[in-house]
């Protein structure tokens, strides 16, 4: 297993441990502490943990080597964790809307002080999470991953609201105790968006999106300077999993051996991939440079040992 998926499940199982902790707490101080906003809080951490656990099993089934079924790899597992996270977000922000909304109208009793003490401690952990998930999905480029970190700050987002929800209804009294409920929604708002977005890029991942323009220019710039290349024509890219499969279209001189040719694409192959770790596959496609082409006459009276006639 490459050593960055094995970062990756590293600090995944870590979020896991966090998340399950936290959601217990906040599930606990809620309901002992009568705030809803609270409650919606630990539902949402536990979606967290479910989704870890997505990523996790995503990042593990991307490791896998190629085999005969799936010759060009099992990436795409990463980009469908992420999209089931995704996914997963949308539904919790729906579940929450829809209770919050249900409540709003009817009696509430104000929270307990000592729900703002649990979630200060809540957002200080989910902000720290975020920044931890954050940094080594951007290290070994997991859009999984990433979103992961995302479902943590969204998290520490609606820990925020709902902190906001529980100060009004605790300090301005009874009148505004729907405060908390209205705390809810604006979580529930937060959630939705950050699913709607990492959804998008997933599914874009799965539709094989070219990568970004300077991934592009690198592989360019690398495949260019070896000597005997004459021209890039194209660059095509996609992502899968964590690293991404380049094919380019490369112009030689016409009149090179085929042999040569062979030896030349291997050259450029290698290359690409030493410039850009990133890369893991890429197939060159070799052809003639424009000034260079032999016209079909002139090569077949050649063949014959034949030149041609004024």
């Amino acid at each position: 297993m490459p050593h960055r998926i094995r970062h990756g499940l590293r600090i995944t199982l870590i979020g896991v441990l966090a998340n399950a902790l936290l959601a217990v707490g906040k599930l606990v101080a809620g309901i002992a502490g009568h705030s809803f906003a609270l409650v919606a809080d630990a539902v949402e951490s536990f979606s967290d943990v479910v989704g870890a656990g997505i990523v996790w099993c995503g990042l593990s089934v991307s490791a896998k080597p190629p085999d005969a079924e799936h010759p060009y790899g099992h990436g795409k597992a990463e980009s469908l964790a992420a999209l089931a996270v995704g996914a997963l977000l949308i539904g919790a922000a729906v579940g929450i809307a829809v209770h919050a909304g249900r409540s709003i109208h009817g009696p509430q009793d104000a929270p307990a002080p000592f729900t703002l003490v649990v979630l200060v401690v809540v957002i200080l952990v989910k902000e720290s999470l975020f920044r931890l998930l954050g940094r080594a999905g951007r290290q070994i480029d997991s859009t999984a991953l990433c979103a992961d970190a995302w479902h943590q700050r969204s998290d520490a987002l609606t820990s925020l609201a709902a902190g906001i929800g529980i100060s009004i209804s605790v300090f301005a009294g009874p009148r505004y105790a729907a405060a908390d409920e209205w705390a809810a929604l604006l979580a529930s708002g937060i959630i939705a968006f950050n699913g709607l977005r990492f959804a998008h890029q997933a599914a874009h991942e799965l539709m094989d999106r070219q990568p970004n323009h300077r991934l592009l220019a690198e592989v360019t710039e690398a495949a260019a300077s070896v000597p005997g290349v004459r021209r890039i024509e194209k660059v095509l890219g996609r992502k899968m999993g964590i690293a991404y499969l380049c094919d380019m279209h490369v112009e030689v001189d016409a009149r090179l051996p085929v042999r040569q040719a062979h030896d030349l694409a291997h050259r450029v192959k290698d290359e690409v991939r030493s410039r850009n770790p990133q890369v893991s596959d890429v197939l060159v496609h070799i052809e003639p440079y424009p000034d260079d082409r032999v016209e079909p006459e002139t090569v077949a009276l050649e063949a014959h040992g034949s030149g041609p006639t004024a």
